[in-house]
């Protein structure tokens, strides 16, 4: 079927049981970012393939609410098809709960299929709903009745992350959780996030691509720990492993069941954000829920003393593979074809050969020119271009390694630049010092500092339609909560040890893409009577191209920074480099 015969498809259904609209999210049973094929709903029926989105298709009309990184893409991707693109954010778009609320009437059905939706979200939607006299009705997923050849829910072997890299063993890890819950008066603590599960269990999987988590859920008892997940997954010594840590083993789809019997008058956290709503209606009505964030999530992302350093000597080695394909590309653009797909999996190449290294922690966006306009531009061998001795490629790219995770872009000046496009380049490179540059008081967000990387940018009219910055995993998700560099308020303080990217860019349609990112390291800075200060540690390293800056535009702090780093990029990274390399690199650092 074509996207308009499986939108047909799902109306027939939602016809047989009364549905005026049904709506399909992006998520899994765990609310992930990226999720397996097998729940890649979302993406089967519309066709539009970006991270994030909403479809919801009513008896006659069918839109695609998509967020400012996923325009263009959108746009092209659903173009043949009766769908409808909204512009999440940009006025005069309506969200897709006030948009049904117009199309439907008052009595009328939405269906959902409540595994995949958030218990904030659906109280997000009964709340604007119930205004409307509009039922939600959430026990169904039609999608799975007319998705034929549907992938199975993935059972990749699980595998142990070594203590050495971890840091903490799992006995530690359910310690610390354990005192948390004593403090809050809890006696479950039920984990859905599979990157929260990954790390606490300390677990490691390839089940879903450039995400080395394994599907299951885990409920963490004052005196019991539960493990749910599909038990071809585990080896003989994993298994005895397990249970010898006294973790008890349970089928994946026992969580409802198990739920549904927990003891009468016990307390169990929640996290509404990552649970779904079909699991909280499985818990016992007579248990109390309590509705927090994981415990676990803000623990993960302060990464302790042996993270910290093992992840540093990850990011020289990343780095140095950076600059080996930066090395090769820039000795061979003009004379050999390199495309944007080609160049993508030389960098691969390189970067797969370092130590430790298991697979890339993303889907390389390798973009020249109008193409990294796309901000999440995804080339395929069916449809890329060649590079050019001219203008602008941005590569963003990342690795998983046992000892870290890595995401970081650099935007390269493959020939002649106009003046817009090196004021543009050295705007964003502007805005990329400052945030690195901040210095602030115990107790700032990400919502604080984010304005620091917009204000050079803003005092020239123009922004971009993203955060600035997301956590990153530890041999996990490369996007990881719960802090980050947005201008939506996340009431989550910066606190030492956390890494989190600095990647401000440009993007004009039709014309050029720009992004400069590394990954910033929370560290402790002075104290004075004013308090407990904080800063940043840049561990990413990599040359910066300077032949896309005006020198004149950059303050002297500015200049001091960026001769700073080069300086740092240079002495970490020559050692490994081949002579020509080296000299290369040498170039590359130069003072301005």
């Amino acid at each position: 079927m074509n996207i308009n015969e499986r939108i047909a498809a799902l109306r027939k259904l939602m016809k047989e049981h009364d549905f005026s609209a049904y709506i399909i999210p992006s998520f899994d049973a765990h609310l992930s970012e990226y999720v397996a094929e097998h729940w890649q709903a979302r993406k089967w029926i519309s066709g539009f393939t970006g991270s994030a989105g909403t479809v919801v298709v009513t008896t006659d009309k069918a839109g695609l609410w998509a967020d400012g990184r996923y325009f263009i893409q959108a746009e092209n991707q659903i173009k043949d098809t009766e769908i409808e693109l909204f512009k999440v954010g940009i006025p005069g778009f309506p969200t897709y709960e006030d948009w049904i609320c117009h199309e439907l009437k008052e009595g009328e059905k939405v269906g959902i299929d409540g595994s995949v939706f958030s218990v904030n979200d659906v109280k997000r939607m009964q709340h604007k709903f119930d205004e409307n006299k509009i039922e939600i009705v959430s026990d169904f997923d039609l999608i799975d009745e007319i998705w034929t050849n549907r992938p199975d829910i993935p059972t990749s072997q699980v595998f142990l992350h070594d203590v050495k890299f971890a840091g903490k063993s799992r006995e530690e890890k359910i310690e610390m959780i354990r005192t948390e819950m004593k403090k809050q008066n809890l006696d479950y603590h039920l984990l859905t996030s599979l990157d929260d599960i990954a790390w606490t269990f300390n677990l490691r999987s390839n089940e879903i691509q450039n995400s080395p988590v394994t599907i299951s859920f885990a409920i963490i008892g004052l005196d019991s720990v539960h493990l749910f997940i599909d038990p071809i997954k585990l080896n003989l010594d994993l298994t005895s492993d397990l249970e010898f840590s006294l973790i008890q083993l349970h089928p994946y789809e026992e969580i409802i069941e198990f739920l549904s019997k927990l003891e009468s008058g016990k307390t169990i956290l929640i996290d509404p954000n990552r649970t779904n709503i079909k699991l909280k209606n499985a818990i016992s009505k007579e248990c109390k829920i309590v509705e927090k964030p994981h415990l676990t999530t803000l623990m993960k992302s302060t990464k302790n003393e042996s993270e910290i350093a093992n992840l540093k000597r990850c990011q020289i080695r990343d780095g140095a593979a950076m600059v080996k394909f930066l090395y090769w590309l820039d000795n061979n653009i003009g004379k050999i074809k390199i495309t944007e797909m080609g160049a993508a999996e030389k960098l691969a190449e390189i970067r797969s050969q370092g130590e430790n290294f298991v697979d890339l922690s993303f889907n390389s966006i390798s973009a020249y020119m109008s193409n990294a306009a796309m901000m999440h531009y995804a080339p395929s061998h069916e449809n890329e271009t060649e590079l050019k001795p001219e203008g602008f490629y941005l590569i963003d790219s990342g690795g998983n390694y046992l000892d870290g995770t890595t995401d970081i872009t650099r935007t390269v000046c493959l020939g002649p630049l106009s003046n817009e496009m090196k004021r543009d380049f050295t705007l964003v490179l502007k805005s990329h010092i400052d945030l690195c540059l901040a210095h602030f008081l115990e107790g700032t967000t990400g919502a604080n500092l984010d304005i620091l990387a917009r204000h050079p940018m803003w005092q020239e009219g123009l922004d971009y339609k993203c955060g600035t910055g997301h956590g990153v995993g530890y041999f996990l998700n490369v996007h990881e909560g719960p802090q980050n560099f947005s201008q939506k308020l996340i009431d989550v303080p910066f606190k030492p040890g956390m890494t989190t990217t600095n990647e401000p860019g440009i993007y004009k349609e039709n014309q050029y893409g720009l992004r400069i990112e590394n990954t910033l390291l929370c560290v402790e800075d002075r104290k004075t009577d004013s308090g407990q200060f904080y800063k940043f540690e840049v561990i990413s390293f990599c040359p910066i191209d300077l032949d896309g800056v005006l020198p004149e535009m950059l303050s002297q702090k500015q200049k001091n920074w960026l001769n700073n780093y080069h300086r740092e990029v240079f002495e970490k990274l020559s050692c490994g480099l081949a002579a020509e390399e080296l000299k290369w690199l040498k170039n590359q650092t130069r003072k301005i």
